[in-house]
């Protein structure tokens, strides 16, 4: 995972752009996912009997370019490109440029409904495929958000997962308070981890909802991995200056 982390620093330096706090809070919940829960197939991008993903906060979006990158669904030297006029690879994914990615995200609030209608699409279909979605704590300060929780325990989508990168950025305008409690309240089977254990993140998402959709609250830290970073509101848009790149590189866990 270091050297995951290095990648995203290192390429938001070089392009001058980047949220990189945001894309460390969800790098380790995105790599088990890729890793060891999605059926996916990197050769084949449109196989009908994947899994889908979602990355709801799109700002996140170098953590996703990274992990794909290392899971093969484009070259790693692409990553070189990110933000440049003529790259595949912008600020937010675009699911017409990008192999791998099934949603233009960035607006907040809009991933969570994308995936609820994949989720429901699917099961019409009778499909045994899975959708993920993350969408961030400040996101949820969205209606959308809501709406489409209510919509998902509505039609009992079994096959939907909502992950919470719940890393507190929004407190200092609307505090959100008890997630775990918020999504019970919608009929979803909930439940909360570490979102940077392995372990826990793999358990919770083995599991598929019993009769309801899934919601995992992952209790992460905003620039997790890079000392400097975490928690710190000045990083929140700020990319690093090639001065400052070999001390944040050394400070990395």
């Amino acid at each position: 995972m270091r050297k995951l982390r290095e990648k995203v620093i290192t390429i938001s330096t070089n392009a001058k752009e980047g949220h990189i706090p945001s894309a460390l809070s969800v790098l380790d919940l995105m790599w088990v996912l890729y890793d060891r829960i999605l059926k996916v197939d990197p050769t084949n991008t449109q196989w009908p009997d994947r899994d889908r993903f979602v990355l709801s906060k799109g700002h996140a979006s170098i953590g996703l370019y990274v992990v794909l990158a290392q899971k093969g669904f484009f070259p790693m030297s692409e990553l070189e490109n990110f933000a440049k006029f003529d790259s595949i690879l912008g600020g937010h994914p675009d699911r017409n440029k990008i192999p791998g990615v099934e949603a233009s995200t960035g607006s907040l609030g809009h991933g969570f409904p994308f995936g609820v209608g994949m989720a429901l699409g699917l099961k019409m279909k009778k499909s045994a495929s899975r959708v993920f979605v993350i969408i961030g704590d400040g996101e949820a300060n969205e209606g959308a958000v809501w709406e489409s929780a209510l919509l998902a325990s509505h039609h009992h989508l079994t096959n939907l997962c909502c992950i919470v990168d719940y890393n507190h950025s929004t407190d200092r305008a609307l505090q959100i308070g008890d997630m775990e409690k918020k999504f019970n309240s919608f009929d979803w089977e909930t439940c909360t981890i570490d979102g940077h254990n392995h372990d826990e993140i793999f358990e919770a998402l083995q599991k598929n909802g019993g009769h309801e959709p899934r919601a995992i609250i992952a209790k992460t830290i905003k620039g997790f991995g890079c000392r400097q970073m975490e928690n710190n509101p000045e990083w929140h848009h700020k990319y690093p200056k090639h001065e400052e790149l070999l001390t944040l590189l050394e400070g990395l866990r």
